[in-house]
């Protein structure tokens, strides 16, 4: 039987069951956005099919009741693990009026709910980033001990907002975690033409801080180093840079045609990678779940999903006049 990995990181045997069934979940709800988008229902996907491993790994080092996050358009994942339920998610996608981030006004993926500490992003790629440093600056002011967790792709790592902000957080040793999930492309530029420095990691020192690269398949891994990093943000060491390596399996959105710039033996290779399999695989080998248990879980969360898919399709759209709502003072 293979080795517990997980015990020797203070994760139990349900934790790590817990762990795979958020994977499966992010993975089923985006590949039902995707066919609802084929099928003319849904107007635009952002996906993150293939990163599932990393952003369900960082989430489970946080602690919703205490932590902030302010995720990145693809972190499906992580705002299912701090509260938003498969429901939440499918009125998003049809723009429903109850859609929690924003009553349908907001594209999917402008995660946003204040019950559940989930701070909504704009559509420009890195401006939640300072926003997240300027959280955890208030943070440290008022006394308040809780770490503030801001992702983002290695593109936006090119962003002045990106560096201003890690410059700030360094400068002030904030409790932040910047969290970098590396797929290996801006849209359609590829990572060797997006840095001069061979990692993204690499620029941490730059701003006086520790950033580390990890395996973004593994979600063990990332657990693991962004445990770390919460507890030297806990401790007030300041903020660390965590570069989880990631493979996006679908086109960069709903609109993009990957076919141009990616080749098939490429996507092909990083399909084999896949860390839904993967983790699932290592939760067989150690004995965690059984073939039965797995199935099982899997038909939970399709009903999960399925139940979601046919409540926000039926639900109701906003109405015309509620799109001054929260523009103006009422």
């Amino acid at each position: 039987m293979t080795e517990k990995r997980h015990e020797k990181l203070g994760l139990t045997d349900q934790d790590v069951i817990k762990m795979y069934r958020y994977m499966v979940l992010t993975r089923g709800l985006d590949e039902r956005m995707w066919l609802l988008n084929r099928a003319g229902k849904v107007p635009f996907v952002v996906s993150c099919k293939g990163q599932e491993a990393a952003q369900i790994g960082a989430a489970f080092a946080l602690n919703p009741l205490r932590d902030y996050v302010l995720p990145y358009y693809r972190d499906l994942g992580v705002v299912l693990v701090f509260g938003q339920t498969a429901k939440d998610v499918m009125l998003s996608a049809f723009a429903k009026s109850e859609d929690p981030n924003s009553g349908g006004r907001q594209m999917p993926g402008h995660f946003g709910s204040r019950e559940h500490h989930i701070v909504t992003g704009s559509s420009p790629v890195s401006t939640q980033i300072p926003h997240a440093v300027g959280i955890a600056l208030a943070a440290k002011m008022k006394g308040d001990r809780l770490v503030a967790y801001t992702s983002f792709g290695e593109g936006s790592s090119n962003q002045g907002d990106f560096h201003e902000a890690a410059n700030f957080a360094g400068v002030h040793h904030l409790p932040v975690v910047f969290f970098c999930e590396n797929n290996k492309y801006a849209i359609s530029v590829p990572l060797r033409k997006e840095l001069a420095c061979e990692r993204v990691s690499d620029r941490a020192a730059g701003y006086g801080f520790p950033g580390v690269t990890v395996d973004g398949n593994d979600p063990l891994a990332v657990y693991q180093a962004m445990q770390e990093a919460v507890t030297r943000a806990l401790n007030g060491e300041g903020p660390s840079l965590v570069e989880a390596m990631v493979d996006r399996l679908n086109p960069h959105s709903s609109d993009d045609d990957d076919r141009t710039y990616r080749s098939k033996e490429e996507l092909e290779e990083a399909k084999r990678q896949d860390p839904i399999f993967s983790f699932r695989d290592y939760l067989l080998a150690c004995g965690v779940l059984t073939e039965e248990s797995e199935r099982a879980l899997r038909d939970e969360v399709t009903a999960d999903i399925n139940a979601a898919t046919a409540y926000a399709e039926q639900a109701p759209y906003p109405e015309p006049e509620q799109a001054l709502r929260y523009v103006f003072a009422e």
